[in-house]
């Protein structure tokens, strides 16, 4: 079949110069010599004899839903757009496509480039992408959120939870009581941050351990 195609896309330009009256010698021998290559390179490099294989699609596994997608609207609210983005990037994730979850969010922050909840949902993506861990692109995409809202906790507490499950509970642990700090007593999510900073102690013995926490080391 390779040869017979070689064949028909000659006789193709060959029609081709006759209809645009550059039939001659010169047009001739030029295709004659792109006729010798070409057939030359299938001849080297051909397997005509070879059967098909064709590649199946990868598999991908299914995965729970993140700490982040269970604890997002309680902190950064669910009637908004970037709410719905988000949750259209979770339903990626849970598919096991984490690439796709990450661009989905990535063609939001192109319409709304400003916009902090969708670069804290970048940062955690790129962790789930990354397999748990915390990225260099994912951190950047944590500062990012912080510098454009840095009176907003959910940054902070998000860059806490993700490096929480990096096994980085020190730095979680300053980024929580800092954030503490700095929040009225009566803040609706202040209890959110208090459970996590109690888990940070058992993370601390499970992980010893090889265990998970739920909330904390669940990618």
């Amino acid at each position: 079949m390779g040869w017979l195609l070689i064949l028909i896309l000659a006789a193709i330009v060959l029609i081709g110069l006759w209809k645009l009256g550059r039939f001659d010698r010169a047009a001739l021998q030029v295709l004659g010599a792109a006729l010798l290559v070409a057939m030359a390179g299938y001849a080297w490099q051909g397997s005509p004899g070879l059967s098909g294989k064709p590649v199946p699609p990868p598999v991908r596994k299914a995965l729970p839903d993140s700490a982040f997608a269970d604890t997002r609207e309680d902190m950064l609210g669910r009637f908004d757009s970037a709410s719905a983005w988000l949750t259209m990037a979770e339903s990626y994730q849970r598919e096991g496509d984490t690439r796709g979850g990450a661009e989905i969010i990535q063609s939001a922050l192109k319409k709304s480039p400003n916009d902090p909840d969708l670069w804290v949902g970048l940062g955690n993506a790129l962790v789930i992408h990354g397999g748990g861990m915390m990225t260099p692109s994912a951190e950047l995409a944590f500062q990012r959120a912080a510098k454009i809202a840095p009176e907003h906790p959910g940054p902070k507490f998000f860059f806490g939870l993700a490096l929480a499950q990096g096994g980085k509970f020190d730095e979680a642990e300053r980024l929580w009581r800092g954030l503490l700090q700095t929040a009225p007593a009566t803040v609706s999510w202040r209890p959110m941050v208090e459970e996590r900073l109690a888990m940070l102690g058992q993370a601390r013995a499970a992980s010893a351990a090889g265990m998970a926490v739920p909330g904390i080391q669940q990618p």
